[in-house]
């Protein structure tokens, strides 16, 4: 059994770095789904979300412009692709979009705070592990390497991004894992009272 799920994980999060999630970066809009039909040159915008409650803004700069943002921290490797596409052209990529992520480690607890979790207190506000940013490549595209989010209180799991075009912000939004495949990647449901 435990060799059919470490086969599953496996076959997962290659595919993961295949399927591109899409960021628009030009437009806002009240669209609920994000898309693409680039045969007909439509797309719709990631839904706006909230950027908290732990972005850094004191620490974004050159020295988390990377694509592996792990920082040593353990757990199930993720390989993240996300298309940045201009809706006032046709849906074309955008390069040169700067895009900020960031999400917490497999244990809940996000890089540049001070944390309680089912660990404990811990103290990360001088890390700034599981952010980075990137600039879209002539395809639109950034890529990171990191580890599958963990899980705290009140939250799904999801990482956090922002997308600046000309140090304008464009949008911000979050990717939510479904709890099957949460369950899949081992991602535990943790209950514990603060």
């Amino acid at each position: 059994m435990e060799n059919s799920r470490k086969q599953f994980l496996k076959q997962l999060f290659i595919s993961a770095t295949a399927v591109p999630v899409l960021i628009e970066a030009c437009k806002k809009s009240d669209a609920a789904d994000p898309g693409t039909d680039s045969s007909s040159g439509a797309c719709t915008v990631s839904p706006e979300e909230t950027d908290g409650p732990y972005p850094l803004y004191n620490s974004r700069g050159s020295s988390i412009q990377r694509v592996d943002i792990t920082d040593g921290k353990t757990g199930t490797p993720l390989h993240i692709t996300i298309n940045i596409l201009n809706t006032n052209n046709s849906c074309k990529p955008l390069a040169n979009a700067r895009v900020d992520i960031w999400h917490c480690d497999k244990d809940g607890y996000y890089s540049g705070y001070s944390n309680r979790g089912y660990l404990g207190t811990q103290d990360n506000t001088a890390l700034v592990f599981c952010r980075g940013l990137q600039y879209s490549d002539t395809a639109g595209q950034v890529k990171f390497t990191s580890i599958y989010p963990g899980w705290y209180e009140g939250r799904v799991t999801h990482i956090h991004a922002q997308v600046y075009v000309n140090d304008k912000l464009k949008g911000t939004t979050q990717m939510a894992f479904p709890d099957d495949i949460n369950t899949a990647a081992g991602i535990p449901l943790r209950k514990w009272h603060l």
